[in-house]
């Protein structure tokens, strides 16, 4: 690997962002985010070998960070119907709570009863689920575990490519939908911060409302991707060097972000328990599956030398 990158290399740089750039403008718009990325790949590819290395390496988060919003070209309730009231008539069979008010789904229980307390530690657990295993990437990257890491980067697209997939196949609208508006589907609704909000009140901070109000589409609730991500991450905290400590920790927070789920009423149990098989399915087919195919095995090979 030169010093510089090759005439190749930085040709295939420039298409890409000019595609990328291209496709975000025509459909979806060009935000200032999408601006300062392009330059911040372009800059780290350019200034030195490790940082070029380092973009090659994030190739994985930022291809998922671009199908996310690239969904918002075709909604996938344009591809299937809208599933509001059958999956909160099952979440109500399989898991509904008999109260003084009759048969209430998790989710309405806790609208009902929630705490201070409960409400805090919900805001932290919902603010790890994607820094922290994004964060975790770049420890083993930086810590030279770079075939363990690339494994983890890869796994962690194919679990939301798998989950996307997951979007347009049953078009699902989260709990906080049917209690602000009940079970006829409103086209281009926008996100809500539902119970996460009482952590925005609380603290004085608006940083749900910021994200939520860019939720490329409300009607994502199956499966649950938040609670997808750290058993990602506990996964490979197992193949990877790392203390046993920091496996508890990450073993916490995934509990954390799937009881948060359904606490803030973003997500029903059944969207979490799907969540979690979208997980192992992602994990199961590429350690077991893809990884036994000679070419990927290859190509996994000579992408883990050209970031090492």
């Amino acid at each position: 690997m030169t010093d510089k990158p090759s005439t190749r290399e930085i040709s295939i740089l420039v298409i890409s962002l000019v595609a990328w750039i291209s496709v975000t403008a025509t459909f979806i718009g060009i935000r200032p985010e999408h601006i300062g990325m392009g330059v911040l790949i372009a800059l780290l590819f350019l200034i030195s070998q490790e940082t070029k290395k380092l973009i090659v390496a994030l190739l994985p988060f930022a291809i998922f960070a671009i199908s996310y919003d690239w969904m918002r070209i075709v909604p996938n309730y344009e591809v299937n119907p809208i599933d509001v009231k059958g999956l909160y008539e099952a979440e109500k069979n399989l898991f509904g709570i008999m109260t003084a008010q009759g048969v209430l789904t998790p989710n309405e229980f806790f609208n009902i009863h929630h705490c201070a307390v409960m409400d805090f530690m919900a805001g932290i657990f919902y603010l790890c689920w994607v820094p922290v295993p994004i964060l975790f990437g770049l420890g083993l990257y930086f810590s030279r575990q770079r075939k363990i890491y690339l494994r983890f980067a890869l796994v962690f697209l194919f679990v939301n490519l798998i989950g996307f997939v997951g979007y347009y196949i049953h078009p699902a609208a989260p709990p906080w939908y049917v209690m602000n508006y009940g079970f006829e589907p409103i086209l281009n609704t926008p996100g809500d911060v539902a119970g996460l909000g009482r952590f925005d009140a609380m603290t004085g901070l608006t940083i749900f409302q910021g994200l939520y109000g860019r939720n490329a589409n409300v009607f994502a609730a199956v499966p649950s991707l938040h609670s997808a991500y750290m058993v990602v991450a506990l996964f490979y905290s197992f193949r990877a060097r790392c203390y046993n400590w920091l496996r508890v920790i990450f073993a916490i927070i995934m509990v954390g972000i799937w009881f948060t789920a359904v606490y803030s009423g973003h997500h029903y149990i059944i969207d979490v328990t799907l969540g979690i098989l979208c997980a192992l399915l992602g994990i199961c087919c590429f350690e077991y599956v893809l990884m036994r195919i000679p070419k990927f095995r290859s190509f996994i090979e000579r992408y883990t030398k050209y970031i090492e």
